[in-house]
């Protein structure tokens, strides 16, 4: 065993060959180098190539093993390990899963007391015992564990290590003057988890069969910490609510139904105007509540809640129905000839497609953007000029009193059982 062979010159390659080079004949080889070279200088091979490559090496390679040991050098064990069954199968090959870990930075000032870890797989005990104390004698620690150990301790330790390395730096954070000997860790641990490649990272996180469970409960920890700091009301003995609409909107007229059912006396209301906003204010712990469309019996679902729903997490408090009556109107002060547009949100005009198709077929629909996307805050928008006065409004009844319009006609809606469905959410416990 006077001659070996590296395959993969890389970062960690050339820290190997550093290892080696003093007790033996190295040979440094390409991924792609000719298979037959790098079997013929050596009967023990090294491989430093990255995880995801690791299996297209080996089958490249099997065509070649004679009486060879195959020693692998990956960051996961139970890959190289299945790859190693797989092609070596029926040939006289052996192979030795180790892990060194160590790198470039904790490598720096020599190896002494640099941990690696081992795994016999199918090497003779003669290879074994002469890898364990060759690694001893340059000052490693040997760690002798079984594949599937060592990839459910690398996900709890170099797997989790690197994914808040990587976290750190999404986040952009930067050194303050005021940063204490921990946050100094903290950009420890992203520095040098960032000094890997990406590559790397993301073979730590897909090839490691228990990376997966450590990133779901990592995020579960997140989420139940996070929640933890809300207040579990926003103002002492009020109940807070967020809606989706403004005021005078359906959604109003759905919270109203909702405490009266639920007998609450003492609350305040936050006009949202979307989903998205209620939800996220809901997550950011300014409301305690939020209620908001999920469906209609003739439009169908509303999108704009679908969208929202998708990106944020919440407890279904209750689903609840109530009749809609859809109204047009419009400024006392302008002809209905001048009106040219009808404004509304989308999920309205679904739900009064055939009605206006046959009533009101030349006229522009539209749907505002922003918060303007609901119909309440449309109707504000047309008394404040924001919105222009050659707009009708089709929505509730409750507008017109508010806004003194002049109602042009009534009942809209395609169906005489018009329900939406509206669910009023919350945190999570």
């Amino acid at each position: 065993m006077k001659k070996i062979a590296i395959v993969g010159y890389g970062r960690f390659g050339k820290i190997l060959h550093r290892l080696f080079r003093d007790d033996f004949e190295v040979g440094i080889f390409h991924h792609d180098s000719d298979p037959k070279k790098i079997f013929a200088f050596a009967n023990t091979i090294f491989y430093c190539v990255p995880i995801e490559s690791f299996e297209g090496i080996i089958k490249k390679h099997r065509a070649y093993v004679n009486k060879h040991l195959l020693i692998d050098t990956l960051s996961v064990k139970e890959h190289p390990k299945k790859i190693f069954a797989k092609y070596l199968r029926n040939t006289n090959g052996r192979s030795l899963l180790t892990h060194p870990l160590f790198g470039p930075d904790s490598s720096k000032d020599g190896f002494a007391r640099l941990p690696i870890v081992l795994d016999k797989n199918t090497a003779t005990d003669d290879e074994y015992l002469f890898w364990k104390s060759y690694f001893a004698d340059k000052g490693l620690i040997v760690v002798e564990i079984s594949a599937t150990e060592h990839d459910k301790l690398a996900a709890q330790s170099q797997g989790l290590t690197h994914f808040i390395g990587r976290l750190l730096e999404q986040m952009k954070i930067h050194p303050s003057p005021i940063d204490t000997m921990g946050t100094k860790k903290l950009f420890e641990v992203m520095q040098q988890t960032c000094n890997d490649s990406w590559q790397l990272f993301e073979n730590l996180q897909t090839y490691n069969p228990y990376t997966k469970k450590m990133r779901i409960q990592l995020g579960s920890a997140y989420e139940k910490l996070y929640e933890k700091l809300l207040p579990k009301r926003v103002k002492k003995g009020t109940i807070v609510f967020g809606i989706q609409g403004g005021r005078g909107s359906f959604n109003e007229e759905a919270l109203i139904t909702y405490v009266k059912k639920n007998k609450i006396k003492k609350y305040e209301v936050k006009y949202l105007y979307t989903t998205e906003k209620v939800l996220k204010n809901l997550h950011e712990g300014t409301i305690d509540f939020g209620l908001f469309a999920i469906q209609n019996a003739t439009g169908g679902v509303v999108q704009e809640s679908t969208y929202a729903m998708a990106k944020y997490r919440f407890f279904i408090q209750e689903e609840f129905d109530i009749m809609i009556r859809h109204f047009l109107m419009k400024r006392k002060d302008v002809p209905f000839s001048d009106i040219k547009t009808i404004m509304a949100h989308d999920q309205v005009f679904k739900q009064c497609v055939a009605t206006l198709k046959l009533n009101y077929p030349d006229y522009i629909l539209k749907t505002g953007e922003g918060d303007f996307i609901d119909t309440a805050k449309a109707a504000q928008g047309l008394v404040l000029g924001a919105v222009s006065k050659n707009t009708a409004i089709l929505g509730p009844h409750i507008l017109a009193d508010m806004y003194d319009f002049d109602i042009v006609d009534e009942n809209l809606q395609d169906s005489k059982n018009n329900l939406t469905t509206f669910f009023m959410a919350r945190r999570r416990k």
